[in-house]
């Protein structure tokens, strides 16, 4: 389960209209902090220009600009849209191995974590390793 946080959330609600909102697979990553299985997510291998938006919520979290091939198993971006459009929450769910989780900051849905120093070619040496099921692309207009 997501730790507690003591922060209110534009958009908040409860447990209950969550799961009748989002399939199961969708509220066991973005309200369960859950992992989609490697290589499987319908973003991972996208180049789509477009914005990526919370899929819980719809808030907007990257953008295409961003994205990069990491051969990670899932969709990698080097920044979110704006800092404010993130939160960030230390993970000690796997022993040895901290983790900095990453959520929207509009809803509080998991959306992944972040890694820095892995020696990635970006401009922030971070990998932004997001789940495909908890974001929904919204592709540019052209």
């Amino acid at each position: 389960m997501m730790e507690q946080t003591d922060r209110d959330y534009a958009v908040s609600k409860t447990d209950e209209q969550w799961r009748q909102e989002l399939a199961p697979e969708e509220y066991s990553v973005l309200r369960a902090a859950g992992t989609e299985r490697p290589f499987t997510g319908e973003y991972n291998e996208t180049q789509t220009e477009g914005v990526y938006a919370c899929r819980a919520c719809g808030s907007e979290l990257f953008t295409s600009e961003t994205k990069f091939s990491s051969h990670c198993g899932w969709p990698s971006f080097y920044t979110p849209l704006a800092e404010n459009r993130v939160e960030y929450i230390e993970d000690a769910s796997l022993p040895g191995r901290p983790r900095v989780e990453v959520r929207c900051a509009n809803c509080g849905s998991h959306m992944g974590h972040v890694f820095e120093g892995e020696g990635y070619d970006t401009p922030t040496d971070q990998r932004y390793c997001i789940n495909s099921i908890s974001m929904t692309l919204r592709p540019a207009q052209g």
